[in-house]
């Protein structure tokens, strides 16, 4: 209770609005109730799907999931859309447009070694496969799916059980 802040793309900001403009009305009906939320829009902007598309989808099957397994995780990242034109490791690589940088950018905190890391893939001699790789382990320090925060397999009303002992 009293969040004010919500996670947001940009495409959903309009909706925020929409939010506050209730939440004064409602207050001004009966009362200081309820919190007037802000958009929080991460600075990436909105992640790639992992098939190289421009939109995420449950139907598409081209997302990842916090909710994600270790095991699952690893799977779409390997499969995860790169540089058509980077066939072998010693061929250089296009690091614009390519999904596995973007979520290395996004998730990984250490911004130097991205930096040379994407100076190592477009002068050539970096794999797509240890890329991937890199990118798996910074997702795994930074969101709780992908830590294993859910063991394969268990549903979803465990995990919120879980999460909402843990938070209490």
């Amino acid at each position: 209770m009293g969040a004010h802040l919500v996670p947001v793309g940009a495409d959903q900001l309009l909706m925020i609005e929409q939010t506050v403009e209730i939440v004064r009305r409602f207050n001004r009906l009966y009362g200081e109730a309820l919190v007037e939320p802000g958009a929080l829009v991460p600075p990436q902007g909105r992640l790639p799907s992992t098939d190289g598309g421009t939109k995420m989808g449950k139907s598409l099957g081209n997302a990842l999931y916090l909710c994600d397994g270790p095991v699952v995780v690893f799977g779409k990242v390997r499969a995860m859309f790169t540089d058509p034109g980077h066939l072998r490791a010693e061929d250089p690589g296009r690091v614009e447009g390519n999904p596995v940088f973007v979520y290395l950018d996004a998730f990984d905190s250490d911004a130097a070694a991205v930096a040379e890391l994407k100076a190592r893939y477009c002068a050539g001699g970096l794999g797509d496969v240890a890329v991937k790789r890199l990118d798996l382990h910074a997702g795994r320090r930074s969101s709780p799916g992908a830590s294993g925060s859910r063991s394969e397999g268990e549903p979803r009303s465990l995990v919120s059980r879980r999460s909402s002992a843990r938070a209490r």
